[in-house]
């Protein structure tokens, strides 16, 4: 079974590597060293440097969303150097303090699903500041210089703001159309369900990039054309589901080329102006409609400016709905970063109390190892981060050995930063050999031991020892939680599609905005944690796997009913049910609510015709037929 894990834990992954982030990432932590070192002061250059890893919490998202992200972080990193250096002569003060920062940033990042490494590079400037000279009066000094790498950072990270102030959006309507093309080819096929399933989620994905992207003060031509363009891809999408699912029809290999080219002339640069496809099937409605669809798109597309004057409808949730919606004793997101903080703050007191040399590196890989998202995750993280980091270690002995000053420094820490970015994409533990060295050259670089023998075998002992709280922390603390929740998420969130459908088919929707309801902000959220609840709950140990296959047809079609009553939100034509359509599809939301709770199957309620939405109907049977074979697997 080891073997197994460690040929799991230093798989490669094949991702293409992102030289031009690796790149920017390099210039941005040496650049400050450089400077330092014309200024004659090492050990400023260095502090700034620190704050250079703002950089590394750059992502492919909307520059409105980056320009805010990027200043948080930076101000983030430089308060922890501060808090740091203030706490330092206070061993317990600085162990509370981990725990909150490791608390706060894993539930912020859990609760915005921020992508990225999360409150790693918070704890690293928060608990190297601890280990630097005590100096309470220069929390200032340290937290100021830090900042203003974090500034540099920011600006390195929205250069391309200039070039293409929307590429992030663009890029994320291209990805909708290019998978688009693959459905239509997909149609008739056995792979038919396998690329629905990936096309829902970057059609969300594609709307939150543009919802992330929209700003207070207007959006621009491009902007406005890229959400009718994804909102025409849902309505092509919505059209293949009600016509093309589950039949063996083969569609025109043309239509799917259109579609294609239609994503190949997103980018501003590359904009083209496209044929209306000129192809007519009279013999096949169904096929001509869609057709007629996809040239709808093209005409958007060639729109000039003043005739692309709408905007696609939505709206951003509330900071304060999103966190109130994660800040649940019920939530993965809460009990995740309630169980990093404990962990954190424990590993700290247990590094403080031995008193081992440098005891932060003990605290700083524990963080690293519960970073893993699962239990299983955790457990490559740590078989990572222990042999990566050895080799790290042995790397840093070795140049810390000949005693590098100045632009060498610089040089170095340009090659190691540039080397983590390239590799922590193929597998983390590669990544591992750069991480630890780039570190410790930053820690260590003004002080004046070099004992080869004592400072890897320091550096080897914290490692390991971190690992190992982290393993035992992440085995004890709610182990089965996520797999014990899933019933209750299923069913919350089954309910809360059951108020969103009430109050989207009723005569109650006249009047209320429908778009800002809390039940339609209720389900969405409920989704998302139930998808994170079923994720989490793979990779724990030990699992019942058995039990997750049979849940997985339940997660799938929830998922598609909330996608599928979102797109009813957008359609023109969405009807008002009578009292007793509506009552007979509250009765089946309920039923299966129940059967998710309850032991035992419940008997399979008739779900009433929805006119214009077939589609709908059919997933909601199929989500209880869904529920009742797992009931009965089971029961």
């Amino acid at each position: 079974m080891f073997i197994s894990m460690l040929k799991q834990a230093f798989q490669m992954n094949r991702n293409p590597l992102p030289w031009p982030k690796a790149i920017n990432a390099g210039i941005c932590s040496s650049l400050p060293i450089m400077i330092g070192v014309i200024a004659g002061n090492l050990s400023y250059g260095l502090l700034a440097g620190m704050g250079s890893f703002t950089y590394l919490y750059v992502a492919n998202i909307p520059y409105v969303q980056r320009a805010k992200k990027l200043f948080l972080v930076a101000i983030t990193m430089s308060l922890s150097v501060g808090l740091g250096t203030l706490l330092a002569p206070h061993p317990l003060a600085t162990a509370i303090v981990v725990g909150i920062i490791g608390f706060v940033a894993t539930f912020v990042f859990g609760a915005l699903q921020i992508k990225g490494p999360a409150s790693i590079f918070f704890l690293l400037g928060f608990t190297m500041a601890t280990g630097m000279p005590i100096d309470p009066s220069l929390a200032p000094l340290r937290a100021g210089l830090v900042l203003t790498g974090g500034a540099f950072a920011w600006l390195l990270g929205m250069a391309g703001w200039l070039l293409d102030p929307h590429g992030p959006e663009t890029n994320a309507v291209q990805k909708v159309y290019r998978e688009l093309a693959v459905l239509i080819q997909a149609a008739g096929t056995d792979g038919w369900v396998e690329v629905r399933q990936k096309l829902v989620n970057t059609l969300r994905s594609a709307e939150e990039t543009l919802i992330a992207g929209k700003t207070p003060w207007g959006s621009g031509e491009h902007f406005r054309r890229l959400t009718l363009l994804n909102d025409q891809a849902n309505a092509i999408f919505v059209y293949l589901l009600e016509h093309f699912e589950g039949r063996k029809v083969k569609l025109p290999l043309e239509l799917a080329a259109i579609v294609q080219s239609i994503s190949d002339s997103l980018p501003e640069k590359k904009k083209q102006e496209l044929l209306i496809w000129d192809s007519h099937f009279d013999e096949n409605e169904v096929v001509q409609t869609l057709i007629d669809k996809v040239n709808e798109a093209i005409a958007i597309l060639n729109e000039p400016f003043v005739v692309v004057n709408r905007e696609g409808d939505f709206s951003r949730p509330s900071l304060f709905r999103v966190f109130g919606g994660a800040f649940d004793k019920n939530s993965i997101v809460f009990l995740t970063a309630a169980r990093f903080g404990v962990v954190l703050m424990i590993a700290d007191l247990v590094a403080y109390s031995f008193e081992f040399n440098r005891s932060y590196w003990i605290t700083l890989s524990c963080a690293a190892v519960m970073s893993g998202s699962t239990i299983i995750a955790t457990f490559h993280r740590a078989l990572q981060r222990s042999l990566g980091t050895i080799v790290g270690i042995m790397i840093a002995a070795i140049v810390l050995s000949a005693r590098p000053e100045g632009f060498v420094i610089a040089i170095i820490v340009f090659f190691l930063t540039a080397l983590t970015e390239l590799s922590i994409v193929v597998n983390y533990g590669i990544a591992a050999f750069f991480i630890t060295p780039n570190a410790l050259l930053l820690a260590e670089s003004t002080s004046h031991f070099y004992d080869l023998a004592f400072f890897a075998s320091t550096r080897v002992i914290d490692v390991i020892i971190g690992c190992g709280i982290g393993l035992i922390g992440t085995a004890l603390i709610g182990r089965r939680k996520a797999s014990s929740l899933i019933p209750h998420f299923i069913a919350k969130t089954i309910r809360s599609q059951q108020q969103y459908l009430f109050t989207l088919f009723s005569e109650h929707r006249n009047g209320v905005d429908v778009i800002e309801s809390s039940e339609r902000r209720k389900m969405q959220t409920n989704i998302t944690n139930l998808k994170l609840v079923y994720e989490t709950a793979i990779g724990e140990i030990p699992r019942n796997k058995v039990a997750l296959e049979m849940m997985w047809p339940v997660i799938f079609s929830i998922v598609q009913i909330g996608y599928l009553l979102e797109a009813c939100l957008k359609a023109t034509n969405c009807p008002i049910l009578s009292d007793e359509t509506l009552s007979q599809l509250l009765l089946v939301f309920e039923t299966m609510a129940k059967s998710a709770e309850q032991n035992g199957v419940i008997p399979i309620k008739l779900v009433p015709e929805i006119q214009g939405f077939s589609k709908l109907q059919k997933e909601i049977a199929d989500l209880q037929d869904a529920l009742q074979l797992a009931k009965k697997t089971f029961s």
